[in-house]
């Protein structure tokens, strides 16, 4: 019974931490056989642990050592998966994001093992319907941890203006790049959209001075609003441009669909990746800076 609950419970939390969405991870039907199968193996894990740590039989603690190994290999196949479907995606994720979303997949497992452990115990000292109430509170916490921070959080996401001065792109104040020909320029002041990234503190701004930062945000955009790009036009790819002096960053986006409330929502909702979650204000040079 004891064991029972701590699979149950971990399996449980293992299946609502799947979810498809704009980033098309895991793949349909097989990342979720290959998920749920290792979760379920996780869960047990976890969960036979409990009587093997009462009982004293410390030789079955050899496979958390082999589990964590294979979790391991879940962040590996995971990294090689995204990066084999980046060669063919106009808009990249870029490497950061694919690394954050791989280490994603391997914590998950560990998340998964944690609750099924704590559930079986709760269970064996405290009863069933303990173990199933501990396991559910689990579960609501385990949706907490998979939430990350987001761009909305950090910084504001205001509508700009797209112009030229002379064949420079502009956001706002903020250059972008040299578009050439004119009826690239035409299409680019009728149909693009731009938003400036003004950070909060500068915690913030060095988040998205990080450039795997950047390429997050233009993927998100490129893949909720769609794109008016092609191989042969390197012109309409979205692109983002600090500048120098405030940090701030303007985004330009040629969408399929010209809505810049969703723009800025999918902005808002990029997450702050872990690569570029530098903390200068949790330094004291960094708060003498700020002052």
């Amino acid at each position: 019974m004891v064991t029972g609950i701590g699979i149950a419970t971990g399996f449980l939390t293992r299946v609502v931490l799947i979810r498809v969405d704009y980033r098309q991870y895991p793949g349909y039907p097989h990342g979720f056989v290959t998920h749920l199968s290792l979760g379920f193996i996780a869960s047990a894990l976890g969960a036979i642990a409990v009587p093997a740590l009462l009982k004293q039989d410390y030789a079955a603690f050899t496979f958390l050592a082999l589990a964590a190994q294979q979790f391991r290999e879940i962040r590996n196949m995971e990294r090689q998966t995204l990066e084999s479907l980046e060669e063919a995606e106009l808009v990249q994720r870029g490497k950061n994001y694919i690394e954050g979303i791989a280490r994603t997949f391997e914590a998950r497992n560990y998340l998964v093992m944690i609750t099924a452990f704590l559930s079986a115990l709760t269970a064996w000292f405290l009863g069933p319907v303990a173990g199933v109430t501990g396991g559910i509170l689990l579960i609501i916490i385990s949706l907490v941890f998979k939430t990350g921070d987001v761009i909305g959080n950090i910084c504001e996401v205001v509508p700009a203006e797209i112009s030229f001065k002379n064949n420079i792109l502009h956001v706002n104040h903020i250059g972008i790049m040299a578009v050439g020909l004119k009826d690239s320029r035409e299409k680019i002041q009728k149909e693009a959209l731009g938003v400036i990234i003004k950070p909060k503190n500068d915690d913030a701004r060095a988040a998205i001075h990080d450039m795997g930062q950047r390429q997050a945000i233009a993927y998100t955009a490129a893949t909720i609003l769609g794109v008016k790009k092609d191989i042969d036009t390197p012109e309409f790819t979205p692109i983002l441009r600090k500048d120098l002096d405030t940090g701030e960053v303007g985004f330009y986006i040629l969408p399929n669909e010209p809505d810049m409330k969703a723009l800025i929502a999918a902005v808002k909702r990029t997450p702050v990746l872990e690569s570029s979650g530098s903390r200068p204000l949790k330094s004291k040079a960094g708060r003498y800076a700020a002052d």
